[in-house]
């Protein structure tokens, strides 16, 4: 008799632990993911409001942008700020240029990438080839400007300690001040930034181009097909997916690309990019208005590479 009814009283005891466990099951994936909430809400969606709001703001931020106005010219009233962002001559020329880039170093990186993952697949000594390709990732980009930049150092006598210039000299030429000169101081540019992003190109595309699968290239082979044939009858179609995502995360960073620029030439002699603008106009001109206004149509430009870049992740995860 005493036994059941100790057993009662426990069961009785028990009951009321039940809701406070779904109720700690509710709370606990709340403790896990608050920290970083925290951190997101802190650092990313808070200052990517209070731009917004800056750009419609004058140059301390104070007023509306409608005192930015210039007696004479168009007024957008409180788009006054992405009227410069949009329309002014310097921001039309970093359009231009960021165009240059997306349309000379994302291919250059992509095929260059995709080329040598191609041949360093075939060679002996796969490893140290691909180290070699990928060893300029090691370096930052502000690291990359400064020795670049004596690469392409300029000087007028003979003597020349750009190496560059240097061998233009010893074969007879003429030293060229390959970073003022406008008709080709923007794809030096570039080649420093294909010079950098190479590599990761190269490692991804690698890693895809293990994964297709041997029975594919062996019955190609046995069909009479060679390795060009193989490779782009077989090869390709079968890592187009990724080769589509490492193109949109590279023109995503082109999009971005400021330290090259801003070491190298500081946007000067018509190499401005869009956010080495942002960049003059918030540090050295200290408008912040437009400066937000930059920066916000920069995240406009990007958001479709973004987009377009998640569906094929999603895609991709899909089919797994």
């Amino acid at each position: 008799m005493a036994a059941t009814t100790a057993a009662r009283q426990t069961r009785v005891r028990r009951v009321p632990e039940v809701p406070r466990i779904m109720k700690q099951g509710r709370i606990a994936p709340w403790l896990y993911l608050g920290p970083a909430l925290i951190v997101m809400i802190t650092f990313i969606v808070y200052p990517g409001f209070n731009t917004l709001y800056l750009s419609f703001r004058n140059i301390d931020g104070t007023n509306w942008a409608t005192q930015a106005c210039v007696a004479g010219e168009p007024c957008w009233g409180i788009l006054e700020n992405y009227r410069y962002a949009l329309t002014s001559q310097i921001m039309l020329t970093a359009f231009l240029n960021n165009l240059k880039w997306i349309f000379i170093m994302v291919p250059g990186t992509v095929l260059g990438g995709l080329l040598i993952a191609t041949l360093a697949n075939r060679v002996r000594y796969e490893a140290f080839a691909k180290s070699i390709i990928f060893l300029p990732m090691a370096i930052s980009f502000v690291g990359a400007g400064v020795i670049w930049k004596f690469v392409y150092d300029y000087g007028s006598g003979p003597n020349q300690i750009g190496l560059l210039n240097a061998l233009v000299t010893s074969l007879g030429g003429q030293p060229v001040s390959w970073l003022t000169e406008p008709a080709i101081n923007t794809v030096a540019l570039i080649i420093v930034g294909v010079w950098m992003s190479t590599g990761f190109c190269m490692t991804i595309l690698s890693a895809a181009i293990k994964n297709v699968p041997a029975d594919l290239l062996e019955a190609a082979s046995v069909d009479g097909a060679n390795a060009w044939v193989s490779f782009w009858r077989i090869t390709v179609p079968v890592i187009l997916p990724t080769i589509t995502v490492v193109t949109t995360t590279m023109v995503i960073n082109v999009l971005k690309i400021f330290d090259i620029v801003y070491i190298m030439t500081g946007g000067n002699y018509g190499t401005e990019v869009i956010a080495n603008r942002m960049y003059q106009e918030q540090y050295t001109s200290f408008n912040t208005g437009r400066a937000a206004a930059i920066a916000v149509v920069l995240i406009i430009i990007i958001i479709p590479a973004m987009y377009f870049n998640i569906r094929r992740f999603r895609a991709e995860e899909a089919m797994r």
